[in-house]
């Protein structure tokens, strides 16, 4: 258990000389509470509207107006939103799995409000510095303004959403128990709010600024190929184009911003699929493979689809039947990747070899002269990579499973597991739960004793990780001996949580591109995306170079109209976010409630399967069928269908929901701060009612997003959504490491997984790293942050390796250590606040560094959950 001094908060500014981060922290950290963060904001917003509204030296024409609107409609917004933050500071605690590891997504949505304040007040004193500058150009800033104050009606449209919530789920838990009625309604005002706004200049804000580059180029490179997009150039004229288009937006912050969100909210899943697989790409992948680290054993598997004896763990005198994964594609051999950074006995053996698979690249198995042999390892890492359940392979994920083999000294297997909606569940779910029992079976052949197993994954990976090893005790054979999984998906129904709401400024997981993920893994995703018409090679080569030259010319005219036109208009059409009341029967509110209406999430509870008592064990072969769901994989829909170990069990018995009395003192804290379901006017001509109180409108966007939250049974199959697997099941489950991001939308499936397996006694341990997005692991090697995030999934897989009775003590990692010091009990020593000292607030944001409080949501801890036994006991 980490320990340090309990440090309490003062309220106040504190300045310091020095506003550089020592790399020992000498200074003592910088403390600034609610009231401090809204007093400087209205300061600085006053004295700069005092200014431009002033004679004719503070007034520069249309760039000074919309400076001073968006100034006071972000005072406007302050105002409405300081009780609000104050109250959720007062209540968010019952939702922390434990008082040493303060994370929810309530405490996310209130830091993201903070850091757009800081944002706009450091920008504000910027501004007040350098107003009278002959350099000084209004116009810009008025646009940097304007894109927080939108970003701000946003943020506050969700913090009214959370109220919401807070009236519904009380006692603790985080998500709404249906996808009707609150998770319908988040839903459909997804589809209408504008989001463009934080995809442009406020693009990452919320995140480490290390990270913010890798944010923007990885926007500009979307949009620049979504623009290519269908249109089947040759890749040649792909490139080019996507090169010359992406000029424009880099160049104009407005125009990516709007791109990025029609392309979030229209393009399909096979669209998402191409673009994330751009990394597969062999210029790409060998890119990476020379930048990282050299290894001797890198070999492609391809294992014959062939079923085999595994004995049971129970009782080795007998064996279960593994059959080779059957769903939707029908019986193919499983794909993985064999990592090793010594070559160690069996690694280059005969049999191993005949597996391989080549990739048309350099000879994967480094076998130079007189190579040493090294015995085989006691332990070895199985990896599930992420990506959606319909994209990436292990190639994708080398740069940082190569680390990990070097530093953890194992052979790591990954899985190339197939991918949705090709193949969605259960296909990726039988594959991996047979590329476990393969490796079990022949661990001779990967450079491993058989001693110690751990399963590790990211995101969909974290996902079938949970789910094979509730797989594995189906079907009775040997349990890895621990599970390590990062930001993972644990529940795949559209419930709405706190942490979720965050998925409408998220660049990397916007609810559509979400959605449409685990529609496509649930199967009902078409498969194939729409053929267009052909045409010869000439034409296409005539075609690219066409649109190159316009590509061309277009990104150069946007970049001379930026600098000979200062004073063109930045903000997106709908900047009035604070309207006044819109009537009933207003006409644009009415069509547009309707339109999206039409995609209903609403549908029957379907009751997943949970196993019944265990049979007897007897010395003899039981079939697969006998001892598992394999009959999810027989189905052509991927509809699971009850085995004779599985029975249906009540929706209460799977509920998620770990309180069921109520709490006096907790629900008179949340009465302070929840809104109850708006109540529907008689007379109303509007489908539904306001979410919003009167007086306040959200910006909408000009175009629809294309949502369709098709429910399914499938995703409430506790083998698709663990969190709502039954207690039975859980409990039959290894020690699981959890390491999750505090800004990531999936933060609360985390936090109510842990709790789960806390509630059934299970060892289970929680760690939340601040400041970073989901899927950290894949850019890990681009920042210190990064770096030492990827390093605490590595001491979680150590631990497991070393049966430790506590994983290492990560307090070395500095910005991944923070806690909440005002809400630990007296008695509990916690990490202490890490703040870069700063000279004042706009310092602070301007260099990066942690403005906290004991309010805000600030940072998080890794701590260890001290009632859970084993590993993290």
């Amino acid at each position: 258990m980490a320990s340090g001094k309990k440090g309490g908060g003062n309220g106040r500014l504190e300045r310091v000389m020095n506003g550089r981060r020592s790399s020992k922290f000498k200074e003592a950290p910088v403390v600034m509470d609610t009231q401090a963060v809204f007093a400087a904001l209205y300061s600085v917003c006053e004295e700069n509207v005092t200014f431009f509204s002033g004679g004719a030296k503070g007034t520069q024409g249309d760039a000074g107006r919309r400076l001073v609107e968006a100034m006071k409609l972000i005072q406007e917004h302050a105002r409405s939103l300081e009780p609000v933050i104050s109250a959720f500071a007062a209540v968010y605690h019952h939702f922390d799995f434990d008082p040493h590891i303060p994370a929810n997504g309530y405490r996310s949505l209130v830091k993201v409000v903070r850091c757009c304040l800081l944002h706009i007040i450091h920008k504000g004193r910027y501004i007040t510095a350098n107003r009278r500058s002959i350099f000084f150009r209004v116009a810009h800033n008025a646009g940097e303004i304007e894109a927080y104050c939108n970003a701000l009606c946003q943020l506050r449209a969700l913090l009214y959403l959370a109220q919401r919530l807070l009236h519904d789920n009380s006692h603790g838990n985080l998500f709404f128990q249906d996808e009707s009625g609150l998770s319908e309604s988040f839903v459909r005002e997804y589809a209408s709010m504008h989001k463009g706004c934080f995809y442009g200049r406020c693009l990452g804000f919320q995140f480490t600024p290390a990270i913010r580059p890798c944010l923007q180029t990885i926007a500009i490179g979307l949009v620049a190929f979504g623009e290519n997009y269908k249109r089947h150039q040759s890749g040649i004229g792909v490139a080019a184009s996507s090169i010359f288009t992406s000029g424009k937006y880099a160049i104009d912050p407005e125009l990516r911003g709007a791109e990025f969100e029609r392309i979030t909210q229209n393009l399909d899943v096979h669209f998402w699929k191409a673009f994330w697989n751009i990394t597969e790409t062999e210029f790409l992948s060998s890119l990476a493979s020379m930048t990282s680290t050299q290894v001797k054993v890198n070999r492609a598997l391809s294992v014959p689809p062939v079923p085999f004896d595994l004995p049971l763990a129970a009782n080795h005198r007998a064996s279960v039947t593994i059959a080779p994964p059957s769903a939707h594609i029908g019986t193919a051999p499983v794909q993985m990747r064999l990592i090793s950074y010594e070559l160690r006995e069996g690694q280059d053996s005969e049999t191993l070899l005949s597996l391989s698979r080549s990739e048309g690249g350099a000879i994967s198995l480094s076998l130079g002269l007189k190579t040493k042999r090294l015995p085989s390892s006691p332990c070895l890492l199985i990896h599930f990579h992420g990506g959606g359940f319909v994209a990436q392979t292990s190639k994708s994920h080398e740069p940082y499973l190569k680390s990990w083999s070097q530093d953890l000294g194992v052979p790591i297997l990954s899985v190339d597991y197939s991918l949705a909606p090709e193949a969605p569940f259960p296909r990726a779910l039988e594959e991996c739960f047979y590329a476990y029992c393969w490796a079990l079976r022949n661990h001779h052949l990967l450079g491993w004793t058989g001693e110690k197993v751990c399963l590790a994954g990211d995101s969909a990976g974290g996902n079938l990780c949970l789910t094979t090893s509730m797989r594995a005790a189906a079907f009775g054979v040997r349990m890895p001996d621990g599970i390590v999984v990062a930001y993972p998906a644990t529940l795949l129904t559209a419930y709405a949580s706190p942490s979720r709401l965050l998925t409408l400024m998220d660049p990397l997981l916007p609810l559509s591109v979400l959605s449409r993920c685990l529609n496509a893994y649930a199967g009902n995703e078409p498969q194939n995306e729409k053929q267009v018409e052909k045409v010869s090679t000439l034409s296409l080569v005539r075609r690219d170079t066409a649109l190159l030259l316009r590509d061309f010319r277009q990104g150069a005219s946007n970049w001379i109209q930026s600098l000979l036109d200062p004073n063109r208009a930045s903000a997106p059409s709908s900047t009035a976010a604070e309207t006044m009341p819109a009537a009933p029967d207003t006409p644009t509110t009415d069509t547009v409630r309707k339109s999206v209406s039409a995609a209903s999430i609403s549908s029957p509870h379907a009751s997943p399967p949970v196993p019944n008592q265990p049979p007897e064990l007897p010395g003899r072969k039981l079939s697969v069928k006998s001892k598992t769901c394999q009959d999810l994989g027989s189905q052509s829909h991927g509809i699971p269908q009850s085995s004779p170990l599985m029975s249906e069990h009540a929706v209460e018995d799977v509920s998620f929901f770990l309180s069921r009395d109520s709490d006096p003192s907790m629900s008179d804290d949340l009465s302070s701060v929840a809104i109850p379901p708006p109540a529907v006017e008689e007379g109303s001509e509007l489908e539904h009612p306001r979410e919003f109180p009167l007086g306040f409108e959200p910006l909408r966007s000009e175009q629809l997003a294309e949502m369709r939250m098709q429910s399914s049974p499938v995703v409430k199959d506790p083998f698709c959504s663990p969190l709502l697997a039954p207690d039975s099941m859980l409990k039959g489950l290894p020690p699981i490491n959890i390491v999750a991001c505090a800004l990531d939308p999936m933060l609360d499936d985390s936090v109510m997984f842990a709790k789960r397996l806390r509630s059934v006694d299970q060892p289970v341990t929680l760690c939340v790293v601040d400041d970073l997005p989901h899927g950290f692991l894949s850019i890990s090697h681009l920042s210190r942050e990064t770096r030492e995030a990827a390093n605490i999934c590595v001491e979680r897989i150590r631990s497991v390796f070393n049966q430790k009775d506590t994983p290492p003590e990560p307090r070395k990692h500095r910005k991944l250590e923070r806690t909440d010091r005002r809400e630990l009990a007296p008695a509990v020593e916690t990490g202490a606040l890490l703040a870069g000292p700063i000279e004042d607030a706009e310092a602070a944001v301007g260099r990066g560094a942690k403005i906290s409080d004991g309010e805000g949501p600030v940072a998080v801890a890794a701590q260890n959950n001290t009632d859970a036994g084993g590993i993290g006991a």
